[in-house]
């Protein structure tokens, strides 16, 4: 792993490494490779890689490169770049004006700039929204964690972590294959304004979340890109749903509401009633549910989709698609509609059955090469995560050939393949075969530090977050215009001083990493009695500080990085992801099963201890005993259910004035 500088060259390196300088750099120019930095998604890292990987992939191979060469994505127009020796260049993509020492040259063939020469790629003039730019020999980059493809809002990748800047120089890497060539026409993908995508069903459709006139409209409708939409999810307009259920229980009030699972690039992701496209800077992890998954062939469409143009949805086999690697007529991108004579007509269950006579398994579709696989009732349940780790566990030291990730959520576990190498019934088979061999979730002991951490409570940053919303979002919102306030009365609590201290006396088990981005944790308290139960924004905050806590459903989380949100803020506290770290040391600081204990600071004094974070929190050692959980529940049980009914009454005198008021 390698620690970014402000410049990837030092002045030294000048003389022995071939250059192209950025001379204007466009508005949202990032250096990206693919398919980007796999591996991490369990702990809140996207992959990142090209949006459009079709058109990155085949501007690539046109000037001799690997498929996956690091290259430039430029958003809304490109850049004006300086080669110091005379180099092959490819522009794809979105259609825009392009030319070598100011004389036009086309797109989607490979064409030499010469040495001193300046390629310039204009305004995209559309259809589509980004335009790539290849070069012979890609760019030699350093790799963080295992990629150069940049991701802005996690602020590494790339020479700097962010967009391209006006000066900057970039090295050049050896061209590996001198032959180089244009991209033939029906490779090129199919540019429009009104898009169709094809679809897989899944993980959660109907009837359970959605109704079926629900999925039927879906399907019916073109939905409007809307304008505020990036690389992390592209928002869509379209009809409200109807919904199969009232509310979405212990996992917040709205019934998109879910206990946070792992989400698929590509899936269709409902933030209460505004449906978002996921892209590749997207989150691992959230509590929503995703009715439809993009198959992995038409994802290359979400980079091109520009505010605007419409969409409409197209469910097909998910035996039928086109495997991701292929680039010519079988990706089928050269047609500008979806062929298709139906989905697979199964709501995206793919197979459900037991693991003993307490619990129930579904093993739902995660896209089409993936599986969610979700342990018993839509509740919270420590039992059910304490059998995903064991599954998580066992495929870890089974390892079977073919799965390329492994991302645990609260009471699922998502598995990613390569269908080539592992075919989804063939891993539903192995999912089958080992829940005979893994142990009871009784008997589960697991490491279990418990990690201190400071809170600022109700911080200045959190405020100034809920006032950006109230302007530019709603200021209408039952939860504005504080959170605080909105937490005590939804629960039933007599006073803020007794959020103040259920929240400082919890003990929160973390359950998941990377809710929020980078190793961010979603956690609950080990204690029913502190576990206070809010919804989620509706719609979605745009901004969110980095490392802000908040409470959904009945989890808490700490954001791990600036972005949209949508948990009920109580505070603000250091960060969990350590930028600094370098050689062997993961960045990510918390661990599954970490027990998280706040103490209070002042705002000022949070302040400096960000200042001068440096990765280390002080952490005891310890374990967690499901057994001895199910004692302390057991002894604690006339308590635990008299705060339940009171949490439950006020919980559902909320529900009934958002339904009087049409917010349901």
């Amino acid at each position: 792993m390698s620690v970014l500088t402000d410049s990837v060259l030092l002045p030294d390196d000048l003389a022995q490494v071939s250059t192209v300088t950025v001379v204007r750099p466009g508005p949202l120019s990032t250096i990206q490779d693919w398919p980007g930095r796999t591996g991490y998604w369990h702990v809140g890292v996207p992959p990142s890689g090209p949006m459009d990987d079709l058109s990155f992939r085949l501007g690539n191979r046109s000037v001799g490169n690997p498929e996956g060469a690091p290259g430039l994505e430029c958003t809304l127009a490109g850049p004006t770049l300086r080669f110091e020796r005379a180099t092959a260049v490819c522009v794809t993509g979105a259609p825009a004006p392009i030319t070598v020492n100011g004389d036009p040259v086309p797109q989607w063939r490979a064409v030499t700039v010469p040495a001193g020469g300046t390629l310039e790629v204009g305004a995209v003039t559309g259809p589509g929204l980004r335009v790539y730019v290849l070069i012979a020999g890609g760019l030699d980059l350093p790799e963080y964690l295992g990629s150069s493809a940049t991701f802005t809002l996690g602020k590494f990748g790339g020479s700097t972590g962010g967009i391209l800047r006006a000066g900057e120089t970039l090295p050049l890497g050896e061209p590996v294959n001198a032959t180089t060539g244009a991209v033939p026409m029906e490779h090129q993908p199919a540019l429009t304004r009104h898009w169709q995508l094809a679809v897989t069903e899944g993980p959660h459709g109907a009837p359970e979340f959605f109704t079926r006139a629900d999925i039927d409209t879906l399907y019916a409708t073109p939905y409007e890109v809307h304008f505020n939409s990036d690389r992390t999810g592209v928002r869509l307009i379209g009809p409200k749903p109807a919904w199969a259920r009232p509310d979405g229980g212990e996992a917040g009030l709205h019934p998109s509401n879910i206990h946070d699972t792992p989400y698929s690039v590509g899936a269709l992701d409902f933030t209460g009633d505004t449906p978002i496209l996921l892209g590749p800077d997207g989150p691992s992890l959230g509590g929503f549910v995703c009715p439809v998954t993009v198959t992995a062939a038409d994802r290359w469409k979400l980079g091109q989709l520009a505010p605007g143009d419409t969409v409409r949805f197209v469910p097909v086999r998910s035996a039928a698609t086109a495997p991701l690697r292929a680039l010519g007529r079988e990706r089928r991108a050269g047609f500008p509609i979806v062929l298709s004579a139906g989905g697979d007509g199964d709501n995206g269950v793919l197979r459900r059955g037991h693991v003993d006579d307490e619990t129930s398994v579904t093993y739902r579709r995660a896209g089409d090469h993936g599986v969610l696989v979700e342990y018993g009732e839509m509740t919270l349940d420590l039992a059910l995560r304490a059998r995903v780790h064991a599954l998580h566990q066992h495929l870890l030291a089974d390892r079977p050939r073919g799965i390329t990730e492994l991302t645990p959520g609260i009471r699922s576990l998502q598995i990613r393949v390569d269908p080539a190498l592992l075919p989804v019934p063939r891993l539903l088979d192995l999912l089958a075969e080992a829940e005979s061999a893994i142990p009871a979730a009784g008997d589960l002991v697991v490491p279990s530090r418990t990690v201190h951490l400071p809170l600022s409570w109700d911080d200045p940053a959190t405020r100034e977050a809920i006032t950006r919303y109230m302007h530019g979002v709603r200021a209408d919102a039952p939860w504005c215009p504080w959170n605080i306030e909105f937490i005590r009365r939804v629960n039933g609590l007599d006073s803020v001083q007794e959020v103040y201290d259920t929240v400082f006396d919890a003990e929160y088990l973390v359950l998941g990493l990377g809710d929020v981005y980078l190793g961010a944790p979603v956690a609950t308290p080990t204690d029913p009695r502190h576990r206070l139960v809010t919804t989620k924004y509706n719609p979605a905050r745009t901004w969110t500080p980095e490392n802000a806590v908040g409470i959904g459903g009945a989890y808490m989380c700490i954001y791990g990085m600036e972005g949209p949100g949508g948990y009920q803020f109580v505070g603000r506290t250091t960060q969990v992801w350590n930028h600094r770290a370098t050689g062997s040391d993961d960045p990510w600081m918390l661990r599954f099963f970490d027990r998280i204990r706040w103490y209070p600071v002042e705002a000022d004094e949070l302040l400096d201890l960000r200042a001068d974070f440096t990765g280390d929190v002080r952490t005891e050692d310890g374990s967690f005993s499901l057994a001895e959980y199910r004692g302390f529940l057991d002894a604690e049980a006339d308590s635990i259910a008299e705060f339940r009914g009171r949490q439950e009454e006020a919980f559902g005198a909320e529900r009934e004035s958002w339904r009087r008021a049409g917010e349901l």
